[in-house]
């Protein structure tokens, strides 16, 4: 494979991954000239920063890493890594596992642009979403909440009942597992699957693909092929 970022077994494209940026939400028209709400991300290039294989690691992997920074800004294991596929170091650095067939594709330094992704029609993406902080459960789950009148008094917003004592019976005391309640909200891993992939700008490396994704503009997200498109 070299340069081009695509794993393939027999003519067909396994999986295509890259690194990338959110830069924000705008709108195109598309071919039947229905408006569409579309998500830019910039996408690589990425640098393979180091290949892992089942004879020196236990399994076949590639690391991928985006956007420069500053050496004394990462400590010296990192520094070193990026010295060896002659590059600086990155922000930010993922791996992708490979199938056995495959390992020998990569090599230390190669640079994965977002051609890979110009036989792919549909894409997941996986990005952290917006930190909400501490949410009830009407925010957080949904809930509908008490009636508004009919003398409910101070608990139009409350959750209700958390079930007894026995609910959990043989399990100790407490709530069952899993009970949906207030708590913290966002800032977790999201992966956004099947989204139509618009366009691809291969001059300024990015890929526009339909709908919203997860994290702000500026969130660094995982592009890869739709495995169930």
């Amino acid at each position: 494979m070299g340069m081009s970022g695509e794993i393939r077994e027999t003519g067909k494209i396994i999986m295509a991954m890259l690194l990338g940026k959110k830069v924000g939400m705008t709108q195109v028209y598309g071919e039947s000239g229905v408006l569409l709400p579309v998500t830019v991300i910039q996408a690589g290039p990425c640098i393979v920063m180091q290949v892992k294989t089942a004879e020196t690691d236990g399994y076949n992997a590639v690391q991928l890493g985006f956007d420069n920074v500053k050496p004394s800004r990462r400590k010296m294991p990192q520094i070193g890594s990026a010295e060896k596929a002659k590059t600086s170091p990155k922000r930010f650095v993922r791996e992708m596992r490979l199938p056995d067939n495959a390992a020998g594709e990569y090599e230390q330094g190669d640079s994965i642009t977002v051609g890979v992704f110009a036989e792919n029609k549909f894409v997941d993406v996986v990005g952290t979403s917006k930190g909400k902080g501490f949410a009830g459960v009407m925010k957080r789950h949904g809930f509908g909440g008490f009636p508004a009148s009919h003398g409910t008094e101070r608990k139009h917003r409350a959750p209700g009942s958390i079930a007894s004592y026995a609910s959990n019976a043989g399990h100790g005391a407490g709530p069952k597992k899993g009970k949906k309640m207030a708590g913290r909200m966002g800032g977790c891993r999201v992966t956004a699957k099947n989204h139509e992939l618009v366009g691809i700008d291969e001059d300024r490396n990015l890929l526009v693909v339909k709908g919203s994704v997860p994290g702000p503009a500026g969130g660094y997200c995982i592009v890869c092929s739709a495995q169930k498109a």
